[in-house]
């Protein structure tokens, strides 16, 4: 079975044309970055207008990469939530119309699932061997919208528990706005990760978010301020050893908290696995010190390859594949939301898990 799929959820136009057991024949990203990076952020109406120039020639190219035509694509697959709805609505307005010429399936795929999934992707002579994990395993999503650790049973929405997730702010959007206030641009993870490698962690005094607590939750938005008062006591780095050591130490401290929930999940659930995901999963202090820490605990880290921890379509159409495969087609229910369908048990904010007040 191919499937193509199809990613316009946020700031990536993306497209890619996979098989069911997850090897990737195309796979086709167009980033917005630069087109953002003079906002310091993604901004909802610019993205919407880009995705609309730029979805159809990367359906095209994706398609060409391929070897095939659509002719030869067994079935659709787009990301319907969560996002920004207008660029949702680019995708899944394009995947329908393509569905319906076509006279071919479609299915809708929750972004957060395919970055939950993107391990089994299988990509062309890699440069290291691609190891796939077995359910079930712990998996740790962390971006620039999300930060949640989950139980991941298997290949379907149904079988994906959330088990905490962030308060506030995401990890992504921790390392975007630490960075913008230290003068970096945007986004803000690649440059912190580079300059981290420089410096030292142990250098400057910041805050351990949440450390110390049982709960599997998250709160970055503590370390955030205290980088911020850092700032307004003594102004930005002007000299490379002091800006390299904050780096450093906003770093270690994100890491260390990702690192140390995930290890928590695994063992409160006897999982001898964790699988990365999301943008932040392609850190290099993360992707180094959790297989390190996780291994003193007999639990294994398998890692995504680097081109698949950013949005992208392969992980859609994997995902929307193994939907495909078991009989589904929402052609005719297909609608997008801005929120995911995966239900959460951490309330945004202080105060006490989603359930217990009524959520």
């Amino acid at each position: 079975m191919l499937v193509l799929g199809i990613e316009t959820s946020c700031d990536e136009t993306a497209a890619a044309v996979v098989e069911c057991n997850g090897q990737v024949r195309s796979d086709v990203i167009h980033s917005q970055v630069k087109l953002h990076a003079v906002y310091g952020g993604v901004v909802p109406e610019l993205a919407s207008r880009d995705h609309l120039r730029n979805v159809e020639p990367v359906i095209s190219q994706a398609v060409r990469d391929a070897g095939v035509t659509l002719a030869d694509i067994d079935g659709i697959a787009v990301t319907c939530r969560p996002g920004l709805s207008g660029a949702l609505l680019v995708g899944v307005q394009m995947g329908q119309g393509l569905a319906w010429a076509l006279n071919k399936p479609i299915v809708g795929v929750d972004h957060l699932v395919g970055h939950l999934l993107a391990v089994f992707l299988r990509y062309p002579n890699p440069k290291t061997p691609q190891e796939i994990p077995e359910f079930p395993y712990i998996a740790l999503l962390a971006s620039g919208g999300h930060t949640a650790i989950y139980h991941v049973a298997g290949d379907s929405a149904e079988q994906i528990t959330e088990l905490g997730a962030t308060r506030d702010d995401a990890a992504g959007e921790a390392y975007d706005k630490t960075a913008k206030l230290l003068g970096l641009g945007y986004p803000g993870g690649p440059i912190i990760d580079k300059l981290a490698a420089l410096g030292d962690p142990d250098a400057i005094a910041l805050s351990r978010p949440m450390l110390g607590r049982d709960s599997l939750e998250f709160s970055f938005s503590g370390l955030k301020t205290n980088v911020a008062r850092w700032v307004e006591t003594n102004g930005r780095p002007t000299d490379e050893a002091t800006l390299f050591n904050l780096c450093a130490a906003f770093q270690r401290r994100v890491v260390d908290a990702l690192i140390t929930k995930s290890i928590a999940a695994a063992r409160q659930h006897e999982i001898t696995t964790i699988v990365l995901g999301g943008g932040v999963a392609a850190n290099r202090e993360l992707r180094e010190r959790s297989q390190l820490l996780a291994a003193k605990h007999g639990i294994r880290v398998v890692l995504p390859a680097l081109r698949c921890c950013t949005d992208n379509g392969a992980m859609i159409g994997f995902v929307g594949a193994r939907r495909l495969v078991r009989g589904d087609n929402d052609a005719l229910a297909l609608s997008m939301s801005p929120r995911t369908s995966l239900p959460r048990v951490t309330r945004k904010g202080r105060g006490l898990r989603a359930g217990e007040r009524g959520w």
